[in-house]
């Protein structure tokens, strides 16, 4: 089955950027990402910028993009039959337009992958069509995904404070 991710979200303001591959099934059908209600995503992100978890859907849009924080998916469309990364189906991979989206938000210098799926795409499909004139700082960090229990929420948690703490510096 052919699935397409959703638009960005991203203010003109944003300096960030934060990747996923491609929406489970759970963000699909509720048109929100990370709406499995066991994926860490939000529950991080309101942690680190001092929220509550229990936020509407609008409103943690609302607090990533007022703390500069644009999120997206690395791929457009893609083959995939289940909500894993690893069920993408290689040849179907079609990325989004990372040249555009950049022009049109130049404050943005640091791009952070949640997972390697994200990180894997981008540098495989994307990095190669970019102009290599802006530097940007690339970073992987732990899917936030249920799907990647090796690490404990806490340890998620300290990998992905280096967006607070680098956004802070």
């Amino acid at each position: 089955m052919v699935i397409h991710s959703f638009v960005p979200i991203a203010t003109s303001a944003a300096r960030t950027l934060i990747l996923g591959s491609m929406p489970g099934k759970a963000s699909l059908l509720a048109r929100q990402y990370y709406a499995h209600p066991q994926n860490a995503f939000w529950k991080i992100i309101t942690t680190l910028l001092g929220a509550e978890e229990a936020l509407s859907y609008d409103d943690k849009v609302g607090l990533l993009t007022s703390h500069g924080i644009a999120l997206w998916d690395v791929l457009k469309s893609c083959t995939r039959a289940s909500s894993l990364d690893s069920d993408i189906v290689e040849h179907s991979i079609v990325t989004n337009d990372f040249e555009t989206f950049l022009n049109e938000h130049p404050q943005i210098d640091s791009i952070y992958f949640n997972g390697a799926k994200a990180e894997q795409a981008f540098g495989k499909y994307v990095l190669p069509r970019l102009a290599a004139t802006k530097q940007l700082h690339l970073q992987r960090l732990p899917s936030t995904s249920p799907a990647h229990a090796s690490l404990s929420f806490s340890q998620k948690l300290d990998a992905w404070s280096v967006i607070y703490s680098r956004r802070s510096s």
